[in-house]
C-alpha cells in the first residue's frame, strides 16, 4: 500500500523536473539604459536553468559591437558559469556592418578615451543593478573585452573601479594617460598574439605603464597568432586578422582560471 501511494508523488515530481528542464534556456534580455542623452541597448546573458548565484562579467564585443554573433559568444562563454552584461558602447542605432562604418563608431571613443571610462562605468554600475532580477553574485564581478572591448574593459581597470579582474582578448593596449596605471585595483590579464601587427607595437608601453600599478597583472603573448583569434567570424586564411580554434581555446581557459583565482581572493 505504502509504494502504490509513493509511485504517483515519484511520478509527479519527475514530471516537475523533466518539465523545468524543458523550459529552462539561456536568457538573453534587452537593458537599456541612457548616459549624456544617448541611450544604449545591451542585453544580459544567463543560462536560467539554475538559480544559484553566480559571477558577473561585463563583455564589450569587437568594433562591431552588439549583434547577434556577439550575443552567440556571450552565450558561449556565460554558460552555466557567469551572468554576462553584454554592452552596447556606441548608443542605439549604431551597429556596425563593415570596416569602415566600425573604425566610424570607435573613433569618438578613442579621441575622448574619459568618454569611453563614462560608458564601460556606467555598464559595470548596470551590472551591479541586474543582481536584483538576475542571478548575480555581488562579490564576483569581472570584465571581458575583445579588440576594442580589450581597450574598454581595461580603462574600467584603470578607471579605479573596484571590479575584481579584467582580461582583454587581443585588446587594444593603448592609454590616453599612462599614470591611470596607480588607479588599478583589478587583477589584469592581457591575451595577445605575438604576430598581431596591431597590437604588438603597444606592449613595450603598456608593460612599462602597468609596473606603476600596485594591482596583479600578467601579458601573455601567443606565439605566431594574429589578431583576432577568439573571433570565429574571421574566417580569412591571410592578413593579420584570423581566427585561431587552438588560441582561442587557451585563452579562454586562462580567462577562466584567472577569473577563479581573483574570485577566491575576497
Amino acid at each position: 500500500m505504502r509504494l502504490a501511494r509513493l509511485i504517483p508523488v515519484l511520478l509527479a515530481a519527475l514530471t516537475a523536473s523533466l518539465a523545468s528542464s524543458a523550459f529552462a534556456k539561456m536568457v538573453a534580455r534587452p537593458v537599456d539604459w541612457t548616459l549624456g542623452g544617448t541611450t544604449f541597448k545591451n542585453v544580459l546573458v544567463y543560462d536560467d536553468a539554475t538559480t544559484a548565484r553566480r559571477p558577473g562579467l561585463v563583455m564589450v564585443p569587437n568594433w562591431f559591437g552588439v549583434n547577434d554573433t556577439a550575443i552567440a559568444k556571450a552565450k558561449m562563454i556565460a554558460g552555466k558559469n557567469y551572468v554576462i552584461l553584454l554592452t552596447d558602447m556606441y548608443g542605439a542605432g549604431i551597429r556596425p556592418t563593415n570596416t569602415s562604418e566600425a573604425q566610424q563608431a570607435v573613433a569618438p571613443l578613442y579621441h575622448d578615451r574619459s568618454l569611453m571610462r563614462a560608458r564601460i562605468g556606467k555598464a559595470f554600475a548596470q551590472l551591479k543593478a541586474e543582481a536584483g532580477s538576475a542571478p548575480i553574485d555581488l562579490s564576483r564581478l569581472a570584465a571581458i573585452g575583445f579588440c576594442f572591448g580589450g581597450a574598454a574593459v581595461l580603462d574600467l581597470a584603470r578607471s579605479g573601479s573596484d571590479v575584481k579582474a579584467v582580461v582583454a582578448f587581443h585588446g587594444d593596449l593603448s592609454t590616453d594617460d599612462p599614470a591611470l596605471a596607480r588607479n588599478i585595483k583589478a587583477r589584469v590579464l592581457a591575451i595577445n598574439g605575438g604576430d598581431d601587427t596591431i597590437t604588438m607595437p603597444q606592449v613595450p608601453q603598456f608593460t612599462q605603464d602597468m609596473r606603476q600599478s600596485p594591482a596583479d597583472w600578467e601579458f601573455v603573448e601567443i606565439g605566431h597568432v594574429v589578431h583576432c583569434f577568439t573571433e570565429t567570424e574571421a574566417t580569412a586564411t591571410t592578413g593579420n586578422c584570423r581566427y585561431n580554434a587552438k588560441a582561442a581555446a587557451r585563452s579562454y581557459q586562462m580567462m577562466r582560471d584567472w577569473l577563479n583565482e581573483s574570485f577566491a581572493a575576497n
